[in-house]
């Protein structure tokens, strides 16, 4: 019997009460990782993920999750970054303001960036050659009509590949996966019977599509040699920017 992908590893997954960060949580500790999930809500007890409340748009919120997780855990291994608050589609650029600019930016960008970094700095400092995955977007590189979201996301993936450059010579792995069209949480879309239909795959994508790669992404059965790197899983939504604009 083979073993599973991620044994013995042990997971900090942010954004873990619905949607793309429930799926991975869940994966992961389908494939034999200890879990701890963390988000303002708590996953659906049956689940059966370790939770610890926090909220990242507050200026100290990622100091007081990594202190935690760190007392619960002991060590890290895995780092997943999926927390992002819920898109808005009237927050357009003429709109948005600065409150909720802030709270996407901050949870996002800033709480995810420093997580990563203090998260890479324990693993270097412990000597695990860990993995860190920041799930960002395929509006990193397309604006999407939200510029809080394209921005917080276009600066998650730069700052991927800063961490990627200096932990990499630890054996730390940096990458990011950017969604498709994943129903649910945060994503809201006009018209999606027509956004589907311009998916080369045709169908929308699940949190358990992004969950799959995350895993093997993070596992080091398939994922060893992939660094600073952004996977696209969008089911050829980013083949088209000009339908990525309209979504």
């Amino acid at each position: 019997m083979n073993a599973k992908l991620l044994d013995g590893e042990r997971a900090l997954v942010t954004g873990c009460g619905g949607g793309i960060g429930r799926g991975i949580a869940k994966a992961l500790k389908a494939e034999g990782a200890i879990v701890l999930g963390s988000d303002i809500v708590a996953p659906p007890p049956e689940d059966g993920i370790d939770f610890l409340a926090a909220d990242l748009a507050k200026a100290d919120g990622w100091r007081r999750l990594l202190d935690g997780a760190l007392r619960q855990l002991e060590s890290i291994s895995l780092f997943v970054h999926a927390a992002s608050p819920r898109r808005q589609e009237t927050d357009t650029p003429l709109t948005v303001s600065e409150e909720t600019w802030d709270a996407m930016t901050g949870i996002n960008l800033r709480s995810g960036f420093f997580l990563a970094r203090e998260i890479g700095k324990h693993m270097r400092e412990h000597a695990i050659k860990g993995r860190i995955l920041l799930i960002t977007s395929l509006h990193s590189g397309v604006p999407r009509n939200l510029p809080h979201y394209s921005a917080a996301k276009a600066g998650m993936t730069m700052a991927m590949k800063e961490l990627a450059r200096v932990l990499a010579p630890a054996g730390i792995r940096v990458n990011a996966i950017a969604p498709g069209a994943i129903p649910g949480g945060g994503f809201v879309a006009g018209n999606l019977g027509e956004l589907v239909a311009q998916i080369p795959l045709g169908r929308a994508g699940t949190p358990d599509d992004i969950a799959q790669a995350a895993g093997a992404v993070l596992s080091e059965r398939f994922g060893r040699y992939i660094v600073g790197t952004t996977v696209e899983v969008d089911g050829g939504l980013g083949l088209a920017s000009w339908i990525l604009a309209r979504a």
